[in-house]
């Protein structure tokens, strides 16, 4: 225990500022899907659009990442993450700002979003979640949280930095005046300190440093996409995905349906994103102490509780606060777990690959679940059917990832 903990720290120690310039890129990558709420309103209002309409866009991004986010993991596979980091950073930058030119027509708007979705591919989890991989062993999983937290707290800053530039200064020009202070913050950071071990092998091969991924432990693409471990992951990914974006994009309409006025909604929906980040960190302690499949079996039924509440609780607001925590906890948690688990199983050779694989999955949920949700409020008026059905999903997924094996994993030391 004594040596395991000597060991965290020392890894700290050496790389501690990688995961902390990866929760930055991290941040900045999904700027068009944090940030992007503020604008649907507005932009909606100048051209008499409809919000389905507006939000199609970020529908249209989230699908192309579905599609392209295998092909980067392996990129990143093979020439490691920190160019794709700091030059797509740059490019989503600009695309985001180019949201600001839209005037009027549809088609134009969603060819914006196809830039958008491009520019996002460079970015995604794949790539911050590599290096830091490649640098943190006995205290991976808690790297992992803080490269993750990432995007809780771009769900706490980018709505109030786009509504304040909005009030400012149009929104037309708010898209640049976001994106670009956002990158003065975050960009010099990413640039001195974001690395992976490949990123430096080179520099540091007489160092015993790797100096090429294909040296990294790990199995082939072909024997991940083979296995059972993987197809479970795979399916656990895309249940839960499907139903927890769902009910956090439409928790406080959801709250709404069980009694509370919009201000109450809106204050006790809040509650989500401050539980996500302590979530991510308290998955992040856990995952380096405890079997990992028991600790995301326990972080996947989180929000069957908080469903639960939410269909049985009526009117309580104590119920409804509950539940958002409970929800909150889990939001983002189950990205450690399934990164945390695809190391432990399959090694860092082909991680990039295999997690564009599950990427591909946690794509697909995002874009499909609020959209399902939706339908089933249109047909039966109420969310209750949905809730339902989350909970099922998230029974499911829970199921999958206990069934994984406790012991043994193949690269629990690499």
């Amino acid at each position: 225990m004594n040596t395991e903990t000597r060991s965290g720290r020392e890894e700290w120690k050496a790389h501690g500022l990688v995961p902390v310039a990866a929760g930055l890129g991290y941040a900045t990558s999904v700027i068009h899907i944090y940030g992007i709420g503020p604008y649907f309103g507005p932009v909606a209002e100048q051209f008499g659009w409809t919000r389905t309409e507006v939000t199609f866009g970020l529908t249209i991004a989230t699908l192309v990442q579905a599609v392209g986010g295998v092909f980067i993991g392996l990129a990143v596979d093979r020439f490691g993450p920190r160019r794709f980091g700091v030059l797509g950073l740059v490019l989503l930058g600009v695309a985001f700002s180019l949201l600001g030119t839209a005037n009027g027509s549809l088609l134009q708007w969603y060819l914006l979003w196809c830039l958008v979705a491009l520019a996002a591919l460079p970015v995604q989890a794949s790539v911050w979640t590599s290096a830091v991989a490649s640098l943190f062993h006995v205290s991976r999983g808690m790297a992992f949280a803080v490269t993750l937290c990432g995007a809780s707290i771009a769900a706490g800053v980018f709505p109030l930095m786009g509504t304040y530039a909005i009030a400012r200064l149009g929104w037309e020009m708010a898209f640049s005046a976001h994106a670009a202070v956002w990158l003065i913050i975050a960009f010099p950071v990413i640039f001195l300190f974001f690395h992976g071990r490949y990123d430096r092998g080179r520099k540091n091969k007489e160092e015993g440093e790797v100096a090429s991924p294909k040296d990294l432990p790990g199995v082939t693409l072909a024997e991940g996409l083979r296995s059972t471990i993987y197809q479970r992951l795979f399916i656990a990914s895309l249940l839960f995905t499907f139903t927890i974006i769902a009910i956090v994009v439409h928790f406080t309409s959801i709250l709404g349906d069980q009694g509370a006025d919009p201000l109450t909604a809106a204050g006790i929906a809040s509650f989500v994103g401050w539980f996500s980040l302590a979530g991510r960190l308290g998955t992040g302690f856990l995952l380096d102490r405890l079997p990992a499949s028991l600790v995301g079996a326990a972080v996947f039924m989180l929000p069957v509780a908080g469903s639960l509440l939410l269909l049985l609780g009526g009117d309580s607001y104590g119920a409804m606060v509950l539940a958002s925590g409970l929800i909150g906890l889990t939001l983002g948690a189950e990205i450690d777990v399934v990164v945390f688990l695809l190391t432990r199983h399959f090694g860092l050779k082909n991680f990039g690959g295999l997690y564009g694989g599950v990427l591909a999955a946690l794509s697909i949920g995002t874009a499909v679940g609020p959209l399902v949700a939706a339908r089933i409020f249109d047909v039966t008026g109420s969310y209750d059917g949905f809730l339902w059905l989350a909970l099922g999903f998230m029974a499911a997924s829970s199921l999958a990832v206990a069934s994984l094996p406790r012991r043994d994993e193949a690269f629990a030391a690499h």
